[in-house]
């Protein structure tokens, strides 16, 4: 306890040694954030447990729905629920912003995981650091980027695409044997070149693997191919943005055909709760779906042992999804969920190859694209 009274005092030292030093030049972050720190160290001085007032970023009342943009984080619904009278939390809130300024103050970056070794014994794990870093982010409504703090991509890409890293590397995305992991600063990257017509998202690595064996993004048409590898991280959604804002090209969406793989192309197409303050730069509201769609499977005829019962939670979830504020406008995905309600089956889109092996790459996907099966 005693050390940790320490620590809260030597970071408030610090942080007041910075904010004096600062000037005039201090840029609209900075200032935001010694406001925080000023209410922190008056209530400190005052021996009172200052509160913090955040969002609270897991509920859906704390959110509205905008058909442009998708899922947006209310202007008021600021709740005081942040009691920094812990001293571990005030400890670790301390440390955060304090990193964060100086990251700013010299504008120098980090990673959420160079942040975290800082000091691991304080934080204890890297979720910890997580919450923290994206709580402050929400909390100074201004998007992480600009706390100069970027995650590690766990996302990969293919395709024809060439741009340049904000430290001027080159990087060239068209090797079909290849895939090249997405950036870990997207608004940086510069110069986007590409003859792509579209972009498809992957839900999945191992659907994302097997395009590239096949050679999709040259055989059928020149495009870009990207994936999250499951529920995206902000960097994938991010460039995936980026590349629809530049290049000016339908994006469509490859994912399950169950409730999993619905709500992930709903995060890139709406957005997420806990981002809804960071959803105008990252949501796809035209994000399209290609597959794979509940009507396909009977349509295909694929065999029934390909397919999967839907579990009691799989039934909860998608009846869930139906509720959600942005389904209701998009009656044509409302009954493709309303028949996998009805059947009680979910597929994978590995389903395909029970059909023929290389069927989603050289049937499925090609017609697809050429007759304008998707919704």
């Amino acid at each position: 306890m005693t050390e940790q009274f320490c620590e809260v005092g030597k970071l408030r030292a610090e942080l007041l040694q910075n904010l004096g030093a600062v000037g005039e030049t201090v840029t609209n972050v900075l200032t935001l954030i010694e406001k925080v720190m000023q209410k922190i160290i008056h209530s400190l001085a005052k021996k009172e447990a200052p509160v913090l007032e955040l969002n609270t970023r897991s509920s859906w009342s704390n959110t509205r729905f905008d058909k442009s943009v998708g899922l947006l984080m209310r202007s008021v619904c600021c709740l005081q629920l942040l009691n920094l009278g812990i001293f571990l939390l005030t400890a670790l809130f301390l440390k955060v912003l304090e990193m964060i300024y100086k990251l700013v103050q010299t504008d120098s970056y980090a990673t959420k995981r160079d942040m975290y070794y800082n000091d691991p014994q304080l934080f204890v794990t890297q979720r910890n650091l997580d919450l923290i870093v994206d709580d402050i982010s929400c909390m100074l409504r201004v998007p992480r980027r600009s706390l100069h703090v970027l995650a590690t991509s766990k996302g990969f890409i293919s395709g024809d695409l060439c741009y340049l890293e904000a430290d001027g590397t080159r990087v060239e995305c068209s090797s079909s044997s290849t895939t090249v992991p997405v950036s870990s600063n997207v608004s940086g990257i510069t110069n986007i070149v590409s003859s792509a017509k579209f972009v498809l998202v992957v839900e999945k690595d191992a659907t994302f693997q097997r395009l590239l064996d096949d050679e999709f993004c040259t055989r059928l048409h020149p495009c870009i191919i990207i994936t999250g590898k499951g529920v995206p991280d902000v960097n994938s959604r991010l460039m995936v943005r980026k590349l629809w804002e530049t290049l000016h090209i339908p994006v469509f969406a490859l994912v399950d055909a169950d409730p999993h793989g619905i709500e992930i192309m709903c995060i890139y197409k709406y957005g997420s709760v806990s981002m809804a303050f960071e959803a105008p730069s990252l949501t796809i509201p035209c994000i399209l779906w290609m597959g794979l769609l509940p009507s396909d499977i009977e349509r295909l005829e694929v065999p029934q042992d390909a397919l999967i019962p839907l579990t009691k939670n799989d039934e909860s979830k998608l009846i869930g999804l139906r509720k959600r504020p942005y389904i209701s406008c998009q009656p044509t995905w409302e009954r493709e969920m309303d028949i996998m309600l009805k059947c009680k089956q979910k597929a994978e889109i590995q389903c395909l190859a029970s059909i023929a092996p290389h069927f989603l790459t050289r049937v499925y996907l090609p017609n697809k694209l050429h007759y304008g099966g998707w919704i």
